[in-house]
């Protein structure tokens, strides 16, 4: 098979596997959370929406871009594996002593004594984050997605029965906060089976005192003498100038994500930050799906073609005109059913996140364009690009957030998705910049799905518009729209629809 072949191969099949098990974690998370919904309130939502920002950018500090970085490298060595954990494992420790000691004074930012013990145990997720950074690394650069996926599967399974479970019991926020630091640990004891690589003391005795059969598993480029003490951290340390542009860029992406929990937990109440931590959620499920397929693959793909600029943008091409052709439907069609869904779903006392989440699917469709355009600039060693796009994006996002509060929270959200839905454009012209892809040549790839989708939606609501039954509802839109658009992209002889039935067909 020749080397174009196979990263073809590859590349498809780490799309696959991404989005078959994304798809199917979020279906599972769909199921459980249908279930939360009728148990908990906004307010028990909007508690741990408060803390989720500082659990996040702790975890952006403890993995400090090193997955990107190590990923970046042509063949990572023992050693530069070996610093990085241990890097991790002591920053993750120390981040967590400070954050429990801080739980205090976030408690009192947001004015509820309840968050104190919430939050010390909701950091706990980082700390064991911590443990497989270097696993979810190599499993990431090897592109083991089919590896990957069943961790992700696995850690949802059995972290959404503990957390049902509780909810159903009556432990309110609790379940929520047990559900998500069990996801996270059960991750990394399942990224530790997969992988192969495992650490080593920092001694200078070869291997660090590892058995043979675990010696063995290590890669033959593995150093054959330790690192020496004192300097072990030595390869970490000469990577950290291109991971701590992406670990900057991690928290500022954080920050943007998570601006909304913070000046609704702040400015207004929980119930509010719960309404919108609820809509938010059900677009994250839905974007993640078509996200994890970008995320898995793209930038190992696009590192792997970086010498040849020509081949590079024909690869990355493909890969937009896929994520158009998939993430404009499904997130555009989700906020045309996003008030019935919401309310079948979770009842009257969620009815608010029904209009929330329709218009963050807005901005979801282009979550996963976003993403191909940040991992372009990462492919080609510019994470500082990636860093300044995103520290601008954040920053606008921020200062009008701040200016819109006092109107409420549908301007606020309007604001949001109009904003980062036009940073595109800064976005393109860095990808113009970095590979010669014209702007032309993205509209070409973009366009066509887009219009294809405001069609075919646009039809559906008006032919089902009369209808009152929600469940009826509901089928008539999905049922409608997705023949509707399958029929348009067949007729108009899309050849990304045909290699894609194609390649599942022979899988």
């Amino acid at each position: 098979m020749s080397e174009e072949k196979s990263l073809k191969e590859r590349t498809a099949g780490g799309m696959l596997w991404g989005g078959l098990s994304n798809g199917m974690m979020q279906l599972m998370g769909a199921a459980f959370g249908i279930v939360l919904l009728q148990c908990l309130t906004p307010e028990d939502y909007g508690k741990v929406a408060m803390l989720n920002i500082f659990a996040a950018i702790a975890s952006a500090l403890q993995e400090s871009g090193f997955i990107a970085a190590l990923c970046n490298r042509k063949e990572p060595t023992h050693e530069e594996y070996n610093a990085v954990f241990w890097f991790n494992l002591m920053v993750s420790a120390l981040l967590y002593l400070i954050l429990w000691f801080c739980a205090p004074l976030i408690a009192d930012f947001y004015g509820d004594a309840d968050l104190i013990p919430l939050a010390r145990v909701l950091f706990l997720g980082f700390l064991f984050s911590g443990l497989g950074t270097v696993q979810r690394a190599y499993l990431f650069g090897h592109l083991m997605v089919r590896q990957t996926s069943i961790c992700s599967l696995t850690a949802m399974l059995v972290s959404s029965i503990i957390g049902v479970v509780m909810a159903v019991k009556g432990f309110a926020s609790w379940a929520i906060v047990t559900q998500a630091v069990c996801f996270v640990f059960i991750t990394q004891v399942m990224a530790w089976v997969f992988s192969p690589w495992r650490p080593t003391a920092p001694s200078s005795s070869p291997f660090g005192g590892v058995s043979k059969l675990q010696a063995s598993s290590l890669p033959k480029h593995s150093p054959k003498g330790g690192a020496g003490r004192g300097l072990f951290l030595a390869p970490a340390w000469k990577m950290f100038g291109f991971s701590s542009k992406l670990m900057l860029t991690n928290i500022v992406n954080i920050c943007n994500l998570h601006a909304f929990s913070v000046l609704l937990g702040r400015c207004f109440n929980e119930h509010a930050a719960g309404v919108y931590s609820q809509a938010r959620g059900w677009n994250d499920k839905a974007t993640s799906i078509i996200n994890g397929m970008v995320t898995g693959v793209a930038q190992p793909t696009l590192a792997q073609v970086a010498e040849d600029l020509g081949r590079y943008r024909l690869v990355f091409r493909k890969m937009l005109r896929f994520i158009c052709f998939v993430s404009f439907p499904a997130m555009l069609g989700l906020g045309l059913v996003a008030q019935e869904f919401i309310l079948l779903a979770g009842g009257e006392k969620w009815r608010e996140s029904g209009l929330i989440l329709s218009l963050l699917c807005i901005h979801g469709a282009f979550v996963p364009v976003t993403t191909l355009y940040s991992n372009l600039t990462i492919s080609r060693g510019r994470s500082g690009v990636n860093m300044a796009c995103t520290i601008g994006q954040c920053l606008a996002v921020w200062v009008g957030l701040y200016l819109l509060y006092p109107y409420g929270m549908l301007p606020m959200v309007v604001y949001f998705v109009a904003l980062n839905i036009a940073w595109l454009f800064i976005w393109q012209w860095w990808a113009w910049r970095l590979t010669g892809l014209s702007f032309i040549d993205a509209l070409r790839d973009i366009m066509p799905f887009l219009v294809f989708t405001l069609a075919v939606l646009g039809v559906t609501w008006w032919l089902t518009n009369g209808i009152t039954n929600l469940w009826l509802l509901l089928m008539s839109r999905i049922f409608l729209a997705a023949v509707l658009y399958a029929g348009i992209i067949w007729l108009s002889g899309a050849k990304i629809m045909r290699e894609s039935i194609k390649y599942i067909i022979k899988k």
